[in-house]
């Protein structure tokens, strides 16, 4: 398996995704608010063994592969608690998701951790574009994309676990990110 490092941000600690990260996820994944706007490609109701089925047998042996990146989301005050997840993938379109659990949302750890996710994607990693895919309808989502400087660059239909909805995707150069500093 290719080795991923702890990043840390000045609140949060990212740790790689490992299989016993699983009950953590089962317990914090499955709610309404935080799939309706991901991929349809995830299961809902979501099954009693999904979060194993999905880190066994595709996120892990992406990150063997070393298509895919993925990293759970801890606080530095309390560093047992997953809070998230943040990945990045190796997909034309598709280069970074992420999920917050709801006790934690609206504090701004999500645009803590895609401030430190982006840098591995662009100076690690020496990719030259991010583009990432949402629904329309996903303010909060749209709002980190915002902040970070991204645009938008094309609509499509989309496909998501609430139904058919208008996918934007959005996007970020590397010399966009240097521009604002690396942030």
């Amino acid at each position: 398996m290719h080795s991923l490092p702890i990043l840390e941000t000045p609140r949060l600690i990212l740790t790689p995704l490992q299989l016993g990260d699983v009950d953590a996820i089962q317990q914090l994944f499955p709610h309404w608010d935080i799939v309706r706007y991901l991929d349809s490609r995830v299961p809902w109701p979501y099954p009693e063994d999904g979060a194993l089925l999905y880190v066994r047998d595709i996120a892990l042996p992406a990150m063997n592969a070393g298509c895919e990146w993925h990293w759970m989301i801890r606080l530095k005050t309390e560093p047992a608690q997953i809070i998230g997840s943040i990945s990045l993938y190796d997909q034309p379109g598709n280069n970074r998701g992420f999920w917050l659990a709801q006790a934690w949302q609206k504090n701004g750890y999500m645009r803590e951790a895609c401030r430190v996710i982006n840098h591995y994607w662009f100076e690690t990693l020496g990719r030259c574009v991010m583009q990432v895919p949402k629904a329309a309808c996903n303010d909060r989502s749209r709002s980190v994309s915002v902040h970070e400087g991204m645009r938008l660059v094309g609509t499509e239909e989309g496909h998501f676990v609430c139904g058919p909805v208008l996918k934007q995707i959005w996007e970020l150069s590397r010399d966009e990110w240097h521009r604002r500093g690396g942030r």
